[in-house]
């Protein structure tokens, strides 16, 4: 799951973690179904920003753009409604070109395994086939993919003629113009055309975005095995990539602001909300001093303070347990004992707890939801206990999206939990 757009749930209202589920599986379903079972690799989180584009910008209803897909394992052998038609389509054409991109960079660099010969030669066969099948399926909604790979090529070019010194932006121009082209391509799916040139320019500092995020972030794996590296090469320091980031970002806020939209939503979130995040997650928060300051002072949310308007102890934090409930006969307003376990995968006092399997039984249930993903990706039942519990990428979740805010309260809003609007130079009305 390459990519620099990496939304945290913690970010996301339900309704947008379901719509950017819907596409993540539909982009994953378009590339089995057009490319293969391989070609599911290939899924990017990126990619999936053109069917979001594609469906933002069209006016149908969205039911004519789910389809209900059968149960996967990485959804806990769940049916789900995901993403279909033109948009998820060309997304698959786009992530699988940008796949066979990366590999044969990743071949002609003999970055780890692909060093090694019989590795490369394979690698080489995959790319070619993907090459051709990605063209194959961008024609039949109108995209010409050779923009992609006509500028994978120059980008080889470039790198092997750029002088020490030179500008890091003329490295980035290839990636650009693919980009431009290809969320410039989703108003001509969706039957916006005035909406292509504005997109043509998100595109473009999306695309300059994710080419200097990605050579920040691998500049000192690159210096100490040797490779050649954007910002290395061009004398680049890191104040300046971020500069250059962040200009970016805003860019890409204000070129949206002119992209006529049927659901804003989640198209802002990902381009205006997470590029930033993403230039944070590489460079550092500016601002999460500041956000833990006026959390403490209670600024703009009750539940900052940690207490609600009445004066009531609530939860600080999304993943704190809720005010316990008393058991039955005692006084609710009675402190809870120590020794009464409390928070998620415990049961309430004064409910009765689920019969636990026996040794036996919990072992084949165990490796039953170990082969289907569900004890890493999902929600599940403990397969011994019974009890309700949540998956191990959720439980060791590296999002630090809460961490400036200690009043976050997931609210999903498409500005900071701390600041509301206030201070947001995006243009959102949330």
């Amino acid at each position: 799951m390459f990519g620099i757009i990496r939304p945290c749930k913690h970010r996301l209202s339900e309704r947008l973690q379901t719509s950017w589920m819907a596409h993540l599986c539909g982009l994953c379903l378009a590339l089995r179904d057009d490319h293969g079972q391989l070609a599911r690799t290939a899924t990017n989180y990126d990619g999936l920003i053109i069917s979001v584009l594609v469906e933002a910008q069209a006016a149908r209803e969205d039911s004519s753009w789910r389809r209900t897909a059968g149960p996967c394992p990485l959804r806990g052998m769940r049916t789900a409604s995901v993403a279909k038609g033109e948009g998820a389509r060309l997304a698959a054409a786009v992530s699988l070109a940008l796949a066979s991109v990366k590999i044969r960079d990743h071949v002609e660099d003999r970055d780890g395994v692909f060093a090694r010969r019989p590795v490369a030669a394979g690698a080489r066969a995959v790319t070619r086939r993907w090459d051709r099948q990605s063209a194959g399926s961008a024609s039949t909604v109108g995209f010409d993919t050779a923009v992609l790979l006509e500028a994978a090529s120059r980008q080889g070019e470039l790198e092997r003629s750029l002088q020490p010194g030179g500008s890091v932006l003329l490295v980035t121009e290839p990636t650009e113009t693919a980009t431009a082209a290809a969320f410039a391509h989703t108003a001509v799916i969706a039957g916006r055309p005035g909406n292509a040139t504005p997109l043509a320019e998100a595109g473009r500092l999306f695309g300059r975005l994710a080419h200097l995020l990605d050579a920040a972030e691998d500049q000192a794996a690159d210096a100490a095995s040797g490779a050649w590296n954007p910002l290395t090469a061009t004398g680049t320091d890191r104040a300046e990539a971020e500069r250059l980031c962040r200009d970016a970002v805003h860019g890409i806020r204000l070129a949206l602001g002119e992209v006529e939209l049927s659901d804003r939503a989640l198209v802002h979130v990902l381009l205006a909300h997470e590029t930033e995040q993403a230039v944070d997650r590489v460079f550092g928060a500016r601002h999460a001093a500041s956000c833990r300051t006026k959390a403490g002072a209670g600024h703009g949310k009750d539940h900052g303070t940690g207490h609600g308007p009445a004066g009531g102890a609530v939860a600080d934090h999304p993943h704190q347990a809720p005010p316990h409930q008393a058991p039955p006969g005692q006084d609710p307003g009675a402190p809870m004992p120590p020794w009464v376990p409390q928070g998620p995968g415990f049961t309430p006092p004064g409910s009765k707890p689920p019969h636990p399997r026996n040794l036996l039984a919990g072992c084949a249930v165990w490796a039953l939801m170990a082969c289907t993903c569900q004890l890493l990706c999902c929600d599940h039942n403990d397969p011994f206990s019974r009890e309700r519990r949540k998956g191990f990428c959720e439980r060791h979740d590296c999002c630090d999206c809460c961490d400036c805010c200690s009043g976050c309260d997931g609210c999903g809003d498409c500005c900071s939990c701390c600041d509301g609007c206030d201070g947001c130079d995006c243009g959102c009305d949330c």
